[in-house]
Formats: structure tokens, sequence, C-alpha cells
């Protein structure tokens, strides 16, 4: 593993061909990576999965924490296969570069205290079993969500898969109430596994299930969480006015 780098990319880096890489955005708060562990938990699961080289973890480890330059802001790790020669095939390709990289903390508050409204975008993920949960860096159905998110009076947009299960919104993930039973979609066909979705469901009862957008018509409250936004209510999804009340207890009880 090359150290974290370096503020220029080699045109032969994969992840930049190709999209072959991983990477995991954290939150400082207080001079502290929040969730760590489980951002490290993700890489190196991800890493296992797509196959990369051996990768020294203590040493990734010791880096990102010499990264941290303010008490709150944003890390981002980006995991590369390497660099390689023209074409698809990893072979031979047993370096991975590291790089990390710092910005300012985005302003969540008002989203958290007053919800936010939620579309449904127009393009629907598609199913790949083999990538789904893991974040990596071939990012362009979320960049086209996006583009089309700009054109919405919405604050963001739910997203399906292309056999029309929820998945996920733009950028973070989703988490649905229903006769006292919190939900979420299980993510086995598309959309990434996210580490504050991982956490709150080490810390209360919820059911991973494969719902349609049918299925969400008798759906009384709504959130959307990721590392940085941590939980955000959904006060309106579509036309429909929903309940923040069970959000608001959930956010009381100080879970990230």
């Amino acid at each position: 593993m090359e150290p974290a780098v370096k503020p220029s990319v080699s045109r032969f880096d994969r992840s930049f061909n190709y999209g072959d890489g991983i990477f995991t955005t954290m939150q400082v708060k207080a001079g502290l990576i929040q969730l760590w562990p489980l951002h490290l938990a993700r890489l190196q699961h991800a890493a296992t999965q797509l196959h990369f080289a051996k990768i020294d973890w203590s040493s990734l480890e010791t880096e990102v924490m010499a990264a941290i330059t303010e008490p709150n802001q944003v890390i981002k790790i980006l995991i590369s296969r390497g660099e390689g020669g023209r074409g698809y095939s990893s072979q031979g390709i047993d370096t991975p570069k590291v790089y990390i990289s710092c910005s300012a903390l985005p302003d969540y508050h008002l989203w958290r205290q007053q919800g936010i409204t939620l579309g449904i975008a127009e393009l629907k993920l598609a199913i790949q079993p083999a990538l789904a949960g893991i974040k990596h860096t071939s990012r362009l159905e979320q960049v086209l969500i996006k583009q089309q998110l700009l054109h919405t009076e919405f604050d963001d947009l739910l997203v399906i898969d292309q056999q029309d299960f929820v998945c996920e919104v733009s950028a973070a993930n989703i988490f649905f109430y229903r006769q006292q039973q919190w939900y979420t979609p299980s993510l086995e066909r598309a959309g990434v596994a996210g580490v504050m979705r991982q956490h709150l469901m080490q810390q209360f009862d919820v059911k991973q299930v494969s719902w349609t957008l049918a299925q969400l018509n008798d759906v009384e409250a709504m959130f959307i969480c990721n590392a940085l936004m941590e939980i955000v209510p959904v006060q309106r999804f579509m036309l429909r006015e929903l309940d923040m009340t069970p959000v608001n207890a959930l956010m009381k009880r100080q879970l990230c």
C-alpha cells in the first residue's frame, strides 16, 4: 500500500480510469472521527469483496488520524486498486493507493430541525448483487440523480431499482416507520450500506425489507441518514405530510 497522497492522481490510476476504487466519508466532531470502527470495517469488507491486494490498515489509521486539522470537519478516504496500463484486467496490480482529503462539515441543522421534502427519482438503480452495499467509486447513477434533483422542488429523491424495489435516497439511506416498527430497505440488489445505517440498526429494532412504492402508502414516518447529516426527518413525501414525532423521539435519544 502506498501512503496517503499527494495532490495529483496518476493518469494510470484505476479509480480514475475505471471507478476501480472504494471510499468512505467521515465526520470529525470535537476532534474525533465518529464511528471510525464501522468506517474501517466497511473499507476492509469492500477491499476483500473486490479482491484488492493487501492493505496496511494500521498505517492507514495512523495517516487518517494525522489528517485531522479541525475540531469539526469532513475526512474522506479513497482507496484505488492501484496503477496499471490500458485495459480492465487487474492482473499484476498489487499496490493499492490511498488518498485522504479534508473539507468543511456541511450544516444540516435546519434539515434536522424542520425535516425535508422527498420526491421520487426517475432513474432506477441497476441490479448487481456482487456490488450491492459497497461504496465503490463508480457513482454515475448518483451523479445523474443529483442532476435530476436540481430540476425539482424537493430536498432529496427516493431511489428504486430496476425491479421497482425501494433502495435509498440520492446520497443517504432511508428508514420507514409503520405500526410502531422501524424498517429499512435490505440492499441485497443495489444501493450503498451506509455506516450510519449500520450504527442505527445496532441501536434499536429495525427490520430489513424489500418494499415497492405501493407499500409506502401507509408508512407513518420516514427519515434519511448518513455519516454527515446523521438523522434527518422527512416531513413530506411527494404530496403527503408525514409524522415527525417518531423520528424526533429517536433524535432525542442521541443515538449518533
